[in-house]
C-alpha cells in the first residue's frame, strides 16, 4: 500500500510519518537510538536533563521520555515546520521545552533554558554543516555538557580508505531503498511535498525552504576526525559506541 502523510493537526501521526521516511534511508535507526539511550543511562542515570540538538520533530525526545519518564528534555532547531510538529506532539508536557535557534549563530546557546546538561544528543543532522562550523559547534557543546556528562552524534561518517566496501554497501542499501520505494515508501522529497500541500504545515514549510533551500551542502568527515575534534574541544574521551555499514554513533565524555 502506498504510504501517505497525515493531514491537519494529528501531530503524532506527522511525527510517525517523519520517522518512517527517515527509516527508508536508515533501517537500523531504532537500534542506534537504543544504544544512545543505553549510554545516557550508563553515564547519567534514569533522570537526565537532555538537550536534543537539531531536534526536528522530536524523535529523540519522544524515545527519551518513553524510556525515562522523569527525564527533562530541551529540543533546539531552526526548522519551523518540524518544530511545529514537535511542539504539537508535546503540547502540555512540562518535561519538554522547544527553542528556535540557529546552530551557526555564535549566540545560540543564550536561548537555552539551562546552562548545563547531562547529555546532548543529535542524529542525522550535523552533516549539514561544514567541518569548520562543526568544530566550532563542538566547542560550544563542550561548554554545555556538565563534567561527567556526554555528547553523542549519530550520523554519516565516511571512510574514504575503503572505497570497495563503500561501493558495495551503497549498492546494497540503495537496492533495498528502491524496493521499498516501489512498495510505496515516502522519501525526503515526497514527504516535504505532502507537508507543503497541507493547510496547517504549508506556511511553516515554505519558511523552512526559505531558510535552508533544497538541501544544505555540508561535510561528512570520518569518525576519527569527530573523535579528535571533540577531544580538542574539551572532552576527555571520545570514540564510537555503535556503527552500521554507513553510519556511526560517536560518544564524547566530558
Amino acid at each position: 500500500m502506498t504510504e501517505t502523510a497525515p493531514t491537519g493537526t494529528d501531530w503524532q501521526a506527522w511525527q510517525e510519518s517523519w520517522d518512517r521516511q527517515q527509516e527508508w534511508y536508515m533501517p537500523d535507526r531504532e537500534e542506534r537510538f537504543r544504544v544512545m539511550l543505553d549510554m545516557v543511562e550508563a553515564v547519567a542515570g534514569p533522570e537526565p536533563r537532555v538537550l536534543d540538538l537539531a531536534c526536528g520533530t522530536g524523535s529523540i525526545t519522544d524515545r527519551l521520555l518513553k524510556r525515562f519518564p522523569k527525564a527533562v528534555g530541551v529540543g533546539v532547531d531552526l526548522d519551523p515546520a518540524l518544530l511545529t510538529i514537535a511542539e504539537g506532539c508535546f503540547a502540555g508536557d512540562d518535561r519538554v521545552t522547544f527553542v528556535t535557534a540557529d546552530l551557526t549563530d555564535p549566540e545560540w546557546t543564550a536561548a537555552l533554558p539551562y546552562d548545563s546538561y547531562d547529555a546532548v544528543l543529535t542524529a542525522t543532522a550535523l552533516h549539514w554543516l561544514h567541518a569548520g562550523p562543526l568544530a566550532t559547534l563542538y566547542g560550544q557543546i563542550a561548554g554545555l555538557v556538565r563534567d561527567g556528562g556526554v555528547f553523542m552524534n549519530a550520523d554519516h561518517m565516511r571512510d574514504d580508505t575503503t572505497p570497495r566496501i563503500n561501493a558495495a554497501e551503497r549498492s546494497h542499501r540503495h537496492a533495498a531503498m528502491d524496493r521499498a520505494k516501489a512498495a510505496g515508501a515516502l522519501d525526503w522529497a515526497d514527504w516535504w511535498a505532502l507537508a507543503a500541500k497541507d493547510p496547517v504545515l504549508a506556511a511553516p514549510t515554505a519558511r523552512r525552504f526559505e531558510i535552508y533551500g533544497e538541501h544544505a551542502d555540508g561535510d561528512t568527515p570520518p569518525l576519527d576526525w569527530h573523535a579528535a575534534t571533540l577531544r580538542a574541544a574539551g572532552f576527555a574521551e571520545a570514540r564510537a559506541v555503535w556503527a552500521s555499514p554507513s553510519d556511526s554513533l560517536v560518544l564524547a565524555l566530558k
